[in-house]
């Protein structure tokens, strides 16, 4: 007697029949996992890099930055053609622009010159890091740090891409960059000269006038450089200064001034 004898009148049909269930479930769902991998790889296939770059445009346009960058960011992880992908990275970097987060474009920015440093658009994301700083420069009180950093980042400009585009109006910006540091550091000179702390003074002066030699109020410091010098004692250095005043700026308004004192050096 065999071991399926024991087994209650139909028993013997019940496994053959829960193993057909179980093979029917088994093969259902390796069905919708074939079928949802192959919709994955479909939806992948069927991403249009092109419409969605257009659509985050349109979102920037509407400045609905938040979905922009959103869309921006499927770009760069989906677009298998690699080429929307490095606009994407600048669009993200310009939506921070507009909306005046500086700090984080400027990183942005320099993402996407470490991802793609070949770029035709690479002199453009160095131009804006430049900018970034440039426009957060008021006055040379509050905008000294901005106005240092800007200078460093078009200095650099130039050097990575002497043939950019930004050549004309770099040179303006650089000046004003240039400007703005050199009023900071002459404003401070100036505190120190009407303390009469001439050491203090010269020494903020000395820095204006070697940094910048062609710094727009310089008839300015050579004279108070040499009244400096004057109340210190130090005669030679005084008239030094001033005959470099008169030589260079003969028709400034502190002529007339600067020649009195050199005379009465010589007395």
């Amino acid at each position: 007697m065999q071991f399926a004898d024991f087994l209650m009148p139909g028993a013997r049909k019940f496994p053959v029949r829960i193993f057909s269930l179980l093979c029917a479930a088994f093969m259902i769902a390796a069905l919708l996992a074939a079928c949802s991998a192959k919709k994955e790889v479909r939806s992948d296939e069927a991403f249009d890099a092109e419409k969605s770059f257009s659509k985050a445009v349109e979102l920037m346009d509407k400045k609905d930055y938040e979905d922009a960058r959103r869309l921006l960011l499927e770009i760069k992880n989906r677009d298998l053609t690699k080429k929307y992908a490095p606009f994407a990275q600048l669009k993200i970097a310009d939506s921070y622009v507009k909306e005046e987060e500086y700090d984080t474009a400027v990183e942005e920015y320099k993402k996407f010159l470490e991802i793609y440093p070949d770029h035709k658009d690479a002199s453009y994301a160095q131009y804006q890091i430049a900018m970034a700083y440039y426009v957060q420069i008021e006055g040379y009180e509050r905008g000294y740090g901005a106005a240092e950093k800007a200078l460093e980042e078009f200095e650099k400009l130039k050097r990575m891409f002497p043939r950019n585009p930004y050549r004309e109006v770099i040179e303006l910006r650089i000046e004003r960059c240039k400007n703005t540091i050199a009023d900071y550091e002459f404003s401070v000179g100036e505190f120190y000269f009407n303390k009469g702390s001439y050491n203090a003074a010269l020494g903020r002066f000395q820095e204006v006038l070697s940094s910048f030699p062609e710094y727009r109020k310089g008839p300015t410091l050579l004279f108070k450089m040499a009244i400096c010098y004057k109340k210190l004692g130090d005669k030679a250095k005084a008239g030094e200064y001033l005959n470099r005043l008169i030589e260079k700026y003969p028709d400034d308004k502190l002529i007339k001034e600067a020649r009195k004192e050199s005379a009465s050096l010589n007395k």
